[in-house]
């Protein structure tokens, strides 16, 4: 079975013009948890001046009714989020390192190779206090400012990654430019380097091409698929972009394909209205407008 990690009030909520309350943010993750889920991105703790709609990280954590058997991730960019991220009592960290240096410039002021560095100190302490830790390695399709990007540097931040204690290793298309092709040679790449390490991938549907990875990343047989209720979501350097593929649509196409996910369909409907309405916009997700069948 492919699990699926739910990235709406993180992933989703970070770019949207609509700062929802944290009661509102709460409720998003609890209808998730409701409708199945158990993995799902619900914070962040990075810079409040740099991402507002992440300041109250830490009063969503504190506010959750946390649901057994449900892991409640929280995305980190360094140390100082690592031990915030560790104080609000989450399950798991997620690590973010950009694959080209044009991204870590814009997003971060860095470098790739300066922020694995980071990426290390942070996986190598989560390992130290038995947390589980994934690496997920953005812009590994493309980059808005560098343009193509080489798999080797993909490869090589995994390399250091898996070597300094992820447990788990994510291929991200960032700004949604990734082909089904490249799927299975960063996936084969990654998998060559950290062998012990869980495989997950996580796609935007900017140029409609992100069920398609989604399909030859379960072909090729990725533990994890990350998505958003709604299709929400994207890249503040990706201009005009979509979101990530939505959850709804993920789940509907993973049934009629005989894959379960644990997820209830009839339940994840509901979320997208609650965000249309939330956000002031028709969310992008296209399930809840069709319906299922079968």
């Amino acid at each position: 079975m492919v699990g699926i990690v739910e990235v709406s009030p993180r992933d989703g909520l970070q770019n949207e013009r609509e700062l929802l309350e944290t009661g509102a943010k709460i409720e998003l993750i609890e209808r998730a948890v409701a409708a199945g889920v158990r993995r799902i991105e619900a914070v962040s703790f990075v810079h409040p001046k740099l991402v507002p709609a992440m300041a109250d990280a830490e009063a969503v954590m504190e506010g959750l009714t946390r649901a057994p058997g449900v892991s409640y991730i929280g995305l980190v960019l360094n140390r100082r989020g690592f031990d915030r991220a560790v104080a609000a009592g989450v399950d798991e960290v997620n690590v973010v390192v950009p694959a080209s240096d044009g991204f870590a410039k814009a997003n971060q002021n860095s470098t790739t190779a300066a922020l694995t560095e980071v990426a290390e100190e942070v996986l190598a302490e989560a390992a130290g206090r038995d947390l589980f830790a994934s690496l997920t390695i953005a812009t590994s399709f493309g980059c808005p400012f560098d343009g193509e990007v080489d798999p080797e540097r993909v490869v090589e931040v995994a390399r250091r990654g898996a070597a300094a204690g992820a447990k788990e290793i994510a291929i991200a298309d960032t700004i949604g430019v990734g082909v089904p092709t490249q799927v299975r040679t960063l996936l084969d790449g990654v998998r060559a380097v950290a062998p012990e390490a869980r495989m997950r991938a996580h796609f935007h549907n900017t140029r409609n091409t992100g069920f398609a990875n989604a399909v030859a990343a379960l072909e090729w047989g990725v533990d994890w698929l990350d998505s958003s209720n709604g299709g929400i979501g994207g890249c503040p350097f990706a201009p005009a972009a979509t979101g990530n593929i939505a959850t709804e649509d993920l789940v509907y196409l993973l049934h009629r394909m005989g894959h379960p996910t644990g997820l209830d369909l009839d339940a994840l409907l509901p979320i997208a209205g609650f965000l249309s309405d939330a956000l002031g916009y028709r969310v992008p997700a296209l399930l809840p407008r069709a319906g299922a069948f079968g």
